[in-house]
């Protein structure tokens, strides 16, 4: 294979890695900000799931409890940031921040003990079969956990324009008034889709550790919870659109990786930088004044 079918593949393996998180995150944000409601404290959920998985992989010897750990403990924050801002005068923001920080703190006081410990991984669905070259299958082991993001978005979007379920979610973040005149909870439907939007995150962070890279320690998100929150707005709260830029991300992310694969190195730690310069590309392009946010719920707000 020549550099440029190389470079290609490593691309494309590593979009699939890394937008495994990004994926999670963007379809927890998008569920809860269609509700009305923003949440930033998913960067503690995906850090807090990724220590829960991993401890709970190591101590039961079974990586799939590990992500259904990661995925209480995303909803136990989700579940903390929904009730304080059902309260009159709590501010989204200003609670997601402390939210996020809780998480961020739980997971580090509570992992050091397994910084070191190595847990079972998730097992991985080997799409290079194909290849005789065992570089090329390795690249394109892929995790289920990205294939259930896919089915998890596909059934968001389904649910959102054909269920009542769906239809629920979207008047309460589209209109209180009218949420109100149809007699619905609204606080209940922004507690309930804070909390699955935070699962999400948490099943993303149990990726991080059991999946990609693999292991547990301070340093393992990277803010990636935060840039999620910018590629809920490129994607226009669809979450389709959410797999689209997640995979988008994601390629930004490996860009770096792949180049050195056909030994470009000099100032490789540039392209690490790629997803956030993307995130800020994407936010001057989008968020400019006089351009509309089509798509966004009409109850989001930053005053809230």
């Amino acid at each position: 294979m020549d550099s440029i079918g190389m470079v290609a593949v490593a691309l494309l393996a590593g979009a699939l890695r890394v937008s495994t998180p990004f994926l999670f995150v963007s379809l927890g944000e998008c569920l809860t900000e269609k509700s009305g409601r923003i949440n930033l404290g998913n960067e503690g959920a995906l850090v807090l799931g990724a220590m829960t998985a991993y401890a709970a992989s190591y101590e039961s010897g079974s990586p799939w409890i590990g992500v259904l750990a990661a995925c209480a403990a995303g909803g136990v924050l989700g579940l903390l940031h929904g009730v304080v801002c059902s309260l009159a005068r709590v501010n989204d923001i200003a609670m997601g921040i402390a939210v996020m920080l809780a998480g961020l703190g739980c997971a580090f006081f509570f992992g050091k003990p397994y910084i070191q410990p190595s847990a079972p991984q998730l097992p991985v669905m080997p799409l290079g079969f194909w290849s005789e070259q065992p570089q090329i299958r390795s690249a394109l082991d892929v995790s289920p956990l990205f294939f259930f993001g896919l089915a998890v978005a596909a059934l968001m979007a389904w649910s959102f324009r054909n269920t009542r379920l769906g239809l629920t979610v979207r008047i309460v973040g589209d209109s209180e008034d009218a949420a109100r005149a149809l007699g619905l909870r609204i606080n209940l439907v922004r507690i309930l889709s804070t909390v699955l939007g935070s699962a999400l995150a948490g099943i993303g962070g149990s990726f991080l550790s059991l999946s990609y890279p693999g292991s547990w320690n301070e340093q393992l998100s990277s803010g990636q919870g935060l840039v999620a929150v910018a590629l809920v707005v490129f994607a226009r709260w669809d979450p389709i659109h959410c797999v689209l830029a997640a995979l988008l991300f994601g390629a930004a992310g490996a860009l770096g990786p792949s180049l050195q694969v056909i030994g470009i190195t000099q100032g490789y730690y540039l392209f690490y930088a790629a997803p956030y310069v993307l995130t800020l590309l994407i936010m001057v392009l989008t968020v400019a004044p006089g351009r509309a946010l089509r798509g966004m719920p009409g109850e989001l707000s930053l005053t809230r």
